[in-house]
């Protein structure tokens, strides 16, 4: 046989090794290897450290679609996020992957960019994955998202809000009520030029909630907001110092702008070096969501710090009882804490 019509030993495919191969190895029964790799808390320690011994040099990787047609399950729960480029929303999916980890789940994260129209489509490619639950950021989504998720009755989690809806599984903080104290406490400092830059209030309960609630602070105390000072922009730095150029364009100027997400407000104090505004001297700049970067900020910049770390974890275990029907006990609205900096000053006269 000539060399190019023969293969040789080296060049063959190697076998898989098998859960068989994986007990003979460990000196285990079939069963006993089987139960080590799924319910390992369930086995003695000796016979868990043959079977993962056996695993590590076989190399042995449990065949997924399987297991997932054995159990009906596939162990894998989705994340939907409106972006991946704010922290806020890495610190959430660090806690809510380590949770679904030590409880035996693997999380699929996908997001729209805030293409609020394309999120059916997403999620329905997603469900075409296969997956076990998902969890979704905000309580405002289209009814074809719902209809979906009930049509396959898949259970999912709602998360980062609990404004505007009275679906017991939501994990987050009420956006109204943490922008309406935050609103107190920059009145308190004499403000009474008030512009707020949210991002788009339409499909998003959390930039209406906070946008929402400063204006109901306000008008407590007697403080219109004027419809020019209410910007809608992107949740980006650009966002931010858009929103500083439009506004140092007008006059009468505010004293302070209030912005839906740190990373606007933190785009604003660029632009406001770089057209050479004094921070807090001439305007105060406000941001929310409580990022690490914005307390490195010169001034650091006053925002409300949202327990993303909780969020995670809390609506990670929340969507393990789901999937497993097991009982669940709401968790309720989480507390925001707001951290007054160096960006929050008194209003100019």
């Amino acid at each position: 046989m000539s060399k190019d019509s023969s293969t040789s030993a080296a060049e063959q495919p190697q076998r898989r090794p098998t859960l068989a191969d994986v007990a003979h190895l460990a000196g285990v029964s079939l069963g006993s290897a089987s139960r080590a790799l799924s319910v390992p808390d369930q086995v003695r320690p000796a016979t868990l450290d043959a079977v993962n011994r056996a695993v590590a040099e076989l190399g042995y990787i449990r065949d997924g679609a399987a297991r997932a047609l054995a159990s009906r399950r596939t162990h894998t729960i989705a994340a939907v996020y409106p972006t991946l480029t704010n922290p806020i929303f890495a610190h959430s999916t660090h806690s809510m992957q380590q949770t679904l980890w030590a409880l035996g789940y693997q999380l699929l994260i996908v997001s729209h960019e805030y293409h609020k129209d394309d999120e059916a489509a997403l999620i329905r490619a997603t469900l075409e994955r296969g997956i076990d639950g998902i969890i979704m950021v905000g309580t405002d989504h289209e009814q074809e998202v719902y209809s979906l998720l009930r049509h396959r009755n898949l259970p999912y989690v709602l998360t980062w809000s609990v404004d505007e809806s009275d679906y017991p599984y939501c994990v987050g903080i009420s956006n109204f009520d943490a922008a309406y104290r935050l609103a107190q406490r920059v009145l308190a400092h004499g403000h009474q030029r008030i512009a707020i830059c949210s991002g788009a209030s339409a499909h998003n309960e959390r930039a209406r909630g906070r946008r929402d609630g400063i204006l109901a602070a306000a008008a407590e105390k007697g403080v219109n907001v004027p419809e020019q000072w209410l910007l809608e922009r992107p949740f980006s730095f650009d966002g931010g110092r858009d929103a500083i150029r439009q506004l140092w364009q007008g006059s009468p100027r505010p004293t302070v702008v209030m912005f839906g997400t740190d990373l606007q407000a933190m785009g604003a104090l660029d632009e406001c070096r770089r057209l050479g505004i004094a921070v807090p001297g001439q305007v105060s700049i406000i941001g929310f969501d409580g990022i690490e970067e914005a307390s490195m900020m010169q001034p650091s910049i006053t925002s409300v710090c949202i327990p993303a770390h909780e969020i995670g974890k809390h609506a990670a275990r929340i969507m393990v009882s789901l999937v497993e029907g097991e009982p669940v006990e709401p968790v309720g609205a989480l507390q925001e804490t707001i951290v007054e900096r160096e960006s929050l000053g008194p209003a100019p006269a």
